[in-house]
């Protein structure tokens, strides 16, 4: 899949940053955050326009203006990180824009899981996952297929923004290119007006380490693992020992992914390490008082269990476990504000527990996140929505992310392991016998 990138420029806000708003203050949760780009790709095909404000997002540099319309409202995006005083300079300097041809037909590319390897689809985003301190907050790249069809490859640092950040970013900017040249009018939520950092201020700590090199770490695979509808169905069925009204559709998958890669680790190494299982919870609307739910930043909390070496769970029993854990976790998140030794237990203490035992030889610490509640698959930028939403190659190893199907009834599960253990995961004869 061969691309060039035909230009590249800044992008600036449509209105300067007031001047009270030109420092944005990071938060303790943002600086323990790995150095990388939370990413998306959304893909499109070439569709005629619905109406006359319906334009393609090409047309008219309507990508370039909607994207300025839009940064007023994130004004972080358009500034630059500042190392030695961990805050961001709003100065708008502007987002990266880049315009990129690629000599393949993206039908090609959507065609099913295994039609393309993920580390080729980081040639679609306009920077490497892992960040340097200079990058641009907030980077696109808009690539246009030989068939027409059209990529959008979004990086925002993750030193300001967490997953659920993109996808309120997202939304906000589809919304204002739906409207074509019409006049936008700025009202929206205060997006910046909940950070993290009136909760948990800045103490200029170091990211923690997960492995995330500048360098493209080419040991570390992705592996796309699609269960449909009626997999889906058949294992929340399977001997009736999973209620339909139960666990949802993720939680099930992530029960089934992570044994199926506790299975591979023993089958490589042996039954002797205990299992570390890590599951991100979005603490938007169940904070008292409650963080809005369009609140950009750091908002997000980690639940986490343990089973030891000896155990040999079924997918129910893990089920049962990971599912306690998480309703214990979005239990805690009524206090995490109303009690500040508390919340500070819950959003970092026990995160650098997690990571601390993460890296002993004993232990296998599996990390699972959730983006199915993104609403990416409504995302239409005047010319229908997306045909498919995708991650890249993520340099982090032991890591699962669950992504909607287009039909919204389904569940990609994004894996990436070391190279040497994704063989075993591939030949799971459980999991392959699920999908």
């Amino acid at each position: 899949m061969k691309i060039e990138v035909q230009s590249r420029k800044l992008v600036k806000p449509c209105t300067p940053t007031p001047q009270h708003l030109r420092i944005y203050n990071i938060s303790l949760l943002d600086e323990l955050n790995p150095s990388m780009h939370v990413i998306r790709i959304l893909y499109y095909h070439h569709n005629p326009p619905l109406n006359n404000n319906a334009k393609p997002l090409l047309q008219d540099s309507l990508a370039k203006d909607s994207l300025a319309k839009v940064l007023p409202l994130f004004h972080p995006l358009a500034g630059r990180y500042v190392k030695d005083t961990h805050v961001v300079d709003c100065n708008d300097e502007g987002a990266e824009f880049s315009e990129a041809l690629v000599d393949f037909d993206l039908l090609h590319l959507t065609a099913g899981p295994n039609s393309t390897e993920s580390e080729q689809l980081n040639n679609l985003l306009p920077l490497d996952i892992a960040a340097d301190p200079a990058d641009p907050m907030l980077a696109v790249q808009v690539n246009t297929f030989r068939c027409g069809g059209l990529a959008i490859g979004v990086c925002a640092s993750h030193r300001i923004f967490d997953s659920g950040s993109l996808g309120i970013f997202l939304a906000a900017w589809a919304d204002v290119a739906s409207r074509g040249n019409g006049e936008f009018v700025l009202r929206a939520p205060d997006y910046f007006g909940s950070p993290s950092s009136l909760y948990f201020p800045s103490e200029n700590v170091d990211p923690l380490d997960f492995g995330v090199s500048k360098t493209r770490d080419r040991s570390i695979v992705g592996k796309r693992f699609v269960f449909d509808k009626t997999a889906i169905s058949r294992l929340r069925h399977r001997n009736g020992s999973i209620p339909a009204r139960g666990p949802s559709r993720v939680m099930v998958v992530s029960a089934v992914v992570t044994q199926a890669i506790l299975r591979a680790d023993r089958a490589k190494n042996g039954g002797s390490k205990a299992a570390l299982i890590g599951q991100a919870i979005n603490v938007r609307e169940r904070t008292v008082p409650p963080v809005p739910k369009q609140a950009c930043g750091t908002w997000a909390a980690l639940s986490y269990l343990e089973c030891d070496p000896s155990e040999r769970a079924g997918v129910e029993s893990l089920v049962g476990k990971m599912r306690e854990a998480a309703m214990r976790g979005v239990e805690d998140c009524g206090r995490i504000l109303s009690d500040k030794e508390f919340g500070r237990w819950v959003m970092v203490d026990s995160y650098l527990e997690a990571a601390k035992k993460a890296d002993r030889p004993d232990y296998k610490a599996i990390w699972i996140t959730d983006f199915s509640k993104f609403g990416e698959y409504q995302l239409d930028f005047g010319f229908r929505k997306p045909v498919w939403v995708s991650l890249a190659s993520v340099p982090l190893k032991d890591h699962i992310v669950l992504m909607n199907t287009k039909e919204n009834d389904g569940i990609e599960a994004w894996v990436y392991l070391h190279e040497s253990d994704m063989p075993f995961l591939e030949r799971d004869e459980v999991l392959t016998s699920m999908l």
